[in-house]
């Protein structure tokens, strides 16, 4: 025998919860975008409202890569010699100009290299002025045939090796004398000090850089660019800088056409308007167009909010509205681009919205 089913009202507590939950649910999803059929004989209620048929449109789409801010001309001061840094006379962000006294370096080798040079060549004199000697007492010996012809030849032999020695005695003092002015490191050029790599003290190498001087002119941004981006970019292409908040319209100055091994990019230079007031290692996003991309649009009218959600009422083959979900993109013109939510063909309704709900047949009007 067929039991009659309980009212929620009878069940336990928790059944009658889980009841009570359920017809929550059904109710919400319902107002979500189900259609729900009425019931027979029962009228559809209809509204007169203009609609819209979803169309897209070709827009360029846009890759943005890290950049960074270069300075269009940037030098390395190191020292020639070994030896330590004496009297670091500059700091970051101080204008400098060519010729300027930077730094000095106390190079103890070269104090000894010259020592050594000095005392070669005062030999090498010594033993030019003692073969010098030789040569015209053995000349009177042997014109008068007291030597034989071969100690002769010696002696001449001596005196042209004592030439020899002091010509290359000579050159090693000159060479080690010409070392002396590396030792005060001048401004190469006239610029702003970027980097401070060493303090006084420090060891200087030669190769290793002690600062990094920015010369003048308008900065650069310098960026990676991927395979398929260095095929179609060409120098003097106009690019979009942005920084934070701002946006800068950039020159392609150079594109390096051999990749890196490892990252298969290419680098590549962009010039920065002048005044621009981006500064050497500042970050930077580098806009460059992509290929063509269908972009779904729809008119801002169709927009409507329920429930907190964001949607349009699609009409269907049969001219009943049901609301959709979407997520919006730009919106512009009067028009919204529209990222999810919606495809191509789509009939949206665009007046009228607050009689318009589920169900309800959308009539007359003037069709989009």
């Amino acid at each position: 025998m067929n039991q009659a089913p309980v009212p929620a009202s009878f069940l336990p507590g928790r059944a009658a919860r889980r009841a009570l939950l359920g017809l929550a649910t059904c109710a919400m999803l319902a107002a979500c975008g189900r259609h729900v059929q009425p019931a027979t004989g029962e009228a559809v209620r209809s509204v007169s409202a203009a609609t819209a048929v979803v169309g897209s449109v070709d827009r360029a789409g846009f890759v943005q890569l890290p950049g960074t801010v270069v300075a269009r001309h940037s030098v390395q001061v190191a020292s020639r010699l070994s030896g330590y840094i004496r009297g670091l006379r500059v700091q970051e962000g101080q204008a400098v100009q060519a010729g300027q006294v930077l730094f000095d370096v106390d190079a103890p080798e070269l104090r000894a290299q010259s020592g050594q040079a000095q005392a070669q060549l005062a030999q090498a004199q010594a033993q030019l002025a003692q073969a010098d000697s030789d040569l015209r007492r053995y000349a009177d010996l042997y014109h008068a045939e007291a030597i034989p012809r071969q100690q002769w030849e010696q002696v001449q032999l001596r005196a042209r090796v004592a030439h020899e020695q002091l010509a290359a005695a000579r050159a090693a003092a000159a060479g080690a004398s010409a070392q002396w002015p590396y030792a005060t490191v001048r401004a190469p050029i006239d610029g702003v000090v970027a980097q401070k790599l060493a303090s006084s003290g420090d060891l200087a190498s030669p190769g290793r850089p002690v600062l990094v001087i920015d010369g003048g002119g308008a900065p650069q941004v310098q960026v990676q660019l991927p395979q398929e981006l260095f095929e179609r970019l060409r120098v003097g292409d106009v690019v979009r800088v942005r920084a934070g908040a701002r946006e800068l319209d950039a020159r392609v100055a150079s594109i390096v056409p051999v990749a890196d091994p490892v990252a298969r990019t290419h680098a590549a230079k962009l010039d920065l308007p002048a005044g621009s007031g981006l500064s050497s290692g500042q970050y930077v996003q580098v806009e460059l167009a992509d290929a063509q991309q269908a972009q779904l649009r729809v008119p801002s009218a169709a927009i409507v909010q329920r429930a907190g959600m964001t949607g349009v009422f699609v009409v269907d083959a049969s001219g009943v509205a049901h609301f959709r979900l979407v997520r919006l993109g730009e919106a512009a013109g009067g028009q919204v681009d529209v990222q999810a939510g919606l495809r191509t063909g789509d009939r949206v309704v665009l007046d009228h919205l607050d009689e318009v709900e589920n169900g309800v047949r959308i009539v007359g009007g003037a069709r989009g």
